[in-house]
């Protein structure tokens, strides 16, 4: 007999501006307090007045999500105040004018099927058997060593890019990230090349192509060398000097300040440690990209 649980709705907030700027928020919940009480949900700092104790809030209606202010200062949805209004994933909110700004993303993950199974009839007792020296452990070959190399084409498949305050949607891939005029997603950052790197879906996952030939773009701090596929909670480096992102996993890549360093990896992914870096009063030296760019549609 197989049970199937009820799919689960995941709401993301991604800080693009603010105190928090980088950070990314999971919720469940079906109602999600905003603000700087120490009850809320997603708390702001105390001393940010202009954000109200209770600014506002987002509740859940079926697979839909609402938002509800609160405040004295107003809460804006792409730049728009509203006191009341249906949430669609990639919307901005900014939490009074000039103030905290988050992108909203909804995510429904379908849970496993559970499939119940009488318990298997007990084995009869075996001989005993001289211990064995164990051999050494061979790593395990990541997915792609096993198939034949994704072929590049044009696909109907989402891709969602935050950077600072740009929000980027796009229905079609492959979508080709650099300095040149010619890419779909344009980025002025110093270390970048024209033509850097390249977002395509094959094989039913994302993948990032490295445009460079010099190993720039790095997955977990591992070059990806040609191409490589991207895996829900990969960090990607287009380069040693940044920018740096987080697949989230559904065709979204977010900015974070640097790549996190965890103490252990899936088999084929292991992060090697990573020297400390240089800050001077809290902040990283180097790496981002400060620029603002105005949030673009497409």
């Amino acid at each position: 007999m197989t049970t199937k649980r009820p799919p689960q709705i995941v709401v993301q907030l991604v800080h693009i501006a603010g105190p928090m700027k980088g950070q990314i928020q999971n919720f469940t919940d079906s109602v999600i307090t905003i603000g700087r009480h120490p009850s809320c949900k997603m708390r702001l700092p105390a001393d940010l007045t202009t954000v109200s104790r209770q600014h506002a809030e987002i509740v859940r209606e079926g697979n839909q999500f609402r938002l509800v202010d609160h405040s004295a200062n107003g809460t804006f949805v792409n730049g728009k105040r509203a006191s009341e209004v249906v949430l669609k994933s990639g919307d901005v909110l900014e939490f009074s004018e000039q103030g905290p700004k988050v992108s909203f993303l909804a995510e429904i993950r379908e849970s496993a099927i559970e499939e119940e199974t009488p318990p298997p009839p007990p084995l009869p007792p075996k001989a005993a058997e001289p211990p064995q020296t164990p051999s050494p452990a061979t790593p395990l070959p990541r997915k792609s060593d096993a198939e034949p190399p994704p072929v590049v084409q044009p696909v109907k498949a989402p891709l969602i890019i935050q950077y600072g305050p740009t929000l980027r949607s796009f229905r079609e891939l492959p979508v080709t990230i650099g300095k040149g005029s010619q890419c779909q997603f344009v980025l002025e950052h110093p270390a970048l090349v024209a033509q850097h790197a390249q977002i395509f879906f094959a094989q039913d996952r994302y993948w990032i192509r490295d445009l460079t030939g010099l190993r720039a773009v790095h997955i977990n701090r591992r070059p990806v060398g040609d191409q490589a596929p991207l895996e829900a909670n990969d960090e990607l480096a287009l380069t040693a000097q940044g920018p740096y992102f987080k697949f989230l996993g559904g065709g979204r890549l977010a900015e974070v300040a640097e790549p996190a360093i965890e103490e252990s990896a899936p088999p084929g992914r292991d992060v090697p440690k990573a020297p400390p870096t240089e800050t001077i009063d809290g902040k990283r030296l180097g790496g981002l990209f400060s620029k603002l760019r105005n949030i673009v549609k497409p």
